[in-house]
């Protein structure tokens, strides 16, 4: 039975269309809200819906979520409150009989029932369902970024074990392993060694995959991302982000800068490019590309042809409605005629800060430390003058404590050693204790620099970090780890016990750099600025 809420009926008012209206089109929203998928597609949702019936048309919404703006009685003119499953959209697409259903605002659940709904002979307004296929495909997608002489790390799909070992082996470790069509980098990892490999394809083999695992070179730069609004013809790119952390933590994850710093080479080179895969991948609405820069050269990682969880936050900060004009465009408009020109458009006075909001406290058992799968369940924004001001803004409003005094204590892996004086030069500075495990003290010993030795568990039961986090003497816990999945290890049970205890735990090196960049400077809930985006000013 199909459960629709008409909202004419709840006010007693006619449910005939009325004369002057274009026709219905179905918007298909996100369903339940979860990690990699939560409110930033219902806004994409609810804005599609405002702007499709300020064009004339009719608008159902299917979506089962009640804790979202996209089932309020007054968003669409029908809900249908169902899953977002191939049978139960058709079965609302029979009532409707709409013009034609939006599938790229509600994220990774409603474009996977692109390709069905293409198959049943629904009209799939925007990009194609085989442009989405287009995307998503590794050997497809290959074959389209070398007809634009466009660099991606090097990747293999496998399906198997043996497969996957092979594959590895070819590539070269460190590789970066996933499953195709997936939701917030679920089951995401960086492989350094064949164990890593065995390990991973036994857990997905066990969930009976049905698409391939793909595997990737991992390589370690600069992590950015564009959406860019293409009608086929021209691209509008309202700005590029900029990752504080490198490659390796999931976008969702990461602080995002706006307007990313970039050299004019690189910049150049991701406008002409990311505006060659919009056209090639035919393009009517958004996509959201992801890229890095290594060694000076810029490589794709992935291309989404639909909307992303940036959208909200670089339509806030660029001034540019985003998803109004990717609606228009999926309509047959030109994105010359909206007003607001193509290719890059014009950078503000200021910087925007994107920084990603956890709760550790509430997920219990969860590490802390993030990777290649997404573990945020929100962000917030800073804005200011200045890039620091701005990182400093968002990092307070994301609970960062902001302390400029107390101990640190460092256990970090032995790939991140050679980094580690430099960042606790910062810490030490600023005249903050100095706590670290055997090897990390050593490290930073050598560089002149006074610190506290301390004991892992396993060294002394009764003096070790974890009684050092207990007696309150720390307040930032700096740790990172090759390997996170155990949670009987030694570096998962410090982190808990970090969260526990209310202390701030920073498991990439970047993340650390940028706070303690930040504590350095002279920045205080007291005399941060205020901007007027509206006009660019600072108040």
């Amino acid at each position: 039975m199909i459960r629709l809420i008409n909202m004419k009926m709840l006010t007693n008012e006619n449910t005939t269309e009325s004369s002057q209206s274009k026709g219905t089109i179905l918007v298909l929203g996100s369903g339940p809200i979860r990690i990699g998928q939560g409110i930033e597609f219902d806004y994409a949702s609810v804005q599609c819906v405002h702007s499709l019936k300020k064009l004339g048309y009719k608008v159902a919404i299917v979506n089962n979520n009640p804790e979202t703006v996209s089932t309020d009685f007054d968003t669409a003119d029908r809900l249908y409150f169902e899953p977002l499953t191939p049978q139960d959209v058709m079965n609302v697409i029979k009532v409707e009989k709409p013009l034609g259903v939006v599938v790229a605002f509600g994220g990774g659940t409603a474009i996977k029932l692109a390709k069905y709904l293409d198959s049943q002979k629904v009209k799939i307004l925007g990009t194609s369902a085989d442009a989405i296929d287009l995307a998503e495909d590794r050997e497809r997608f290959e074959e389209l970024c070398d007809s634009l002489n466009i660099k991606r790390p090097k990747g293999l799909t496998v399906f198997t074990e043996v497969e996957a070992l092979e594959a590895a082996a070819k590539i070269t470790y460190p590789v970066l392993m996933r499953p195709s069509y997936v939701l917030g980098g679920q089951n995401m990892i960086v492989a350094r060694n064949n164990a890593d490999v065995k390990e991973y394809m036994k857990i997905i083999l066990r969930q009976g995959i049905e698409n391939p695992v793909l595997i990737d070179k991992y390589m370690e730069g600069t992590e950015l991302e564009v959406d860019c609004i293409c009608d086929g013809e021209n691209v509008l790119i309202p700005g590029i982000m900029e990752h504080i952390e490198r490659t390796g933590i999931h976008s969702g994850d990461s602080i995002a800068v706006y307007p990313g710093n970039f050299t004019p080479h690189i910049e150049e080179k991701i406008v002409r490019q990311s505006t060659d895969l919009a056209l090639a991948l035919g393009t009517q609405g958004l996509v959201n590309i992801q890229y890095l820069i290594y060694q000076d050269d810029l490589y794709i990682i992935e291309a989404n042809p639909r909307s992303s969880r940036t959208v909200p936050y670089l339509s806030k900060v660029s001034g540019v409605p985003m998803i109004e004009l990717a609606t228009r465009a999926m309509l047959g408009e030109k994105i010359s005629d909206m007003g607001y020109g193509t290719g890059l458009y014009r950078k503000p006075d200021y910087c925007a800060v994107k920084v990603p909001v956890f709760s550790f406290e509430k997920l219990m058992d969860v590490d802390t430390h993030l990777g290649p799968e997404m573990k945020s369940t929100g962000e917030v924004l800073g804005i200011a003058p200045t890039r620091e001001e701005a990182i400093f803004k968002g990092m307070v409003a994301a609970g960062w404590k902001m302390l400029k005094s107390g101990g640190v204590l460092f256990s970090v892996r032995d790939s991140d050693l050679p980094e580690l004086p430099s960042l606790a030069q910062k810490f030490y500075d600023l005249g903050f204790t100095l706590y670290a495990t055997t090897g990390n003290a050593a490290t930073i010993e050598r560089s002149g620099m006074t610190v506290n030795h301390v004991a892992k568990v396993h060294e002394n039961y009764h003096d070790n970090v974890m009684t050092l986090l207990e007696s309150g003497k720390v307040v930032y816990v700096i740790s990172t780890s090759a390997k996170g999945r155990d949670p009987l290890a030694e570096s998962v049970k410090l982190r808990r016990l970090a969260v526990e205890h209310d202390i701030d735990c920073l498991t990439a090196l970047d993340t650390a750099n940028a706070l303690a960049d930040c504590l350095a400077g002279p920045y205080t809930l007291d005399n941060t600025s205020i901007i007027d985006i509206n006009h660019d000013l600072v108040l």
